[in-house]
């Protein structure tokens, strides 16, 4: 595993990532979030060396589905295709964890695309609730992961 250096970052240094990975047949417009630069937001960058390699952006959310009156919901989490599998991802995970508990986050989930719902597991997540579609990404799955223990 390599070693990353991760830090906030402002929502406009996550859009390049995010079109490029995420959405690439769309426009760069749809990777712009509503809630990007919301005052109790954030977003995180993974860097080697200069170069931003993974992000992951972090919105107060709540969800019926999920369990927790503070809940944050994870989106945009996209890693550059030279640097998967390396950790980059994970440690992104682990530092938005450390930053949750510091603002007593109940319950952080995402909308996980399907091939990338093993990944979350890995991590500790639940699934809730069945597959659907989100159009035009794909089929996805509602995941949770509870920090009140």
């Amino acid at each position: 595993m390599k070693s990353f250096t991760l830090q906030l970052i402002d929502a406009k240094a996550t859009y390049d990532l995010r079109h490029r990975i995420l959405r690439p047949h769309q426009s760069i417009e749809a990777c712009y979030y509503p809630a990007d630069f919301e005052e109790h937001n954030f977003h995180l960058g993974a860097f080697a060396g200069n170069r931003l390699v993974s992000v992951s952006s972090y919105f107060r959310e709540n969800h019926p589905e999920v369990e927790g009156n503070l809940q944050y919901r994870l989106r945009g989490m996209a890693t550059d295709t030279d640097f998967r599998n390396q950790g980059a991802g994970f440690a992104l995970l682990e530092k938005a964890e450390e930053i949750l508990r510091e603002k007593e986050v109940d319950t952080w989930w995402c909308n996980a695309r399907v091939t990338a719902a093993d990944y979350y597991l890995k991590f500790g997540m639940t699934q809730v609730g069945g597959i659907y579609e989100i159009k035009p990404i794909g089929m996805h799955k509602r995941m949770y992961k509870n920090l009140t223990y």
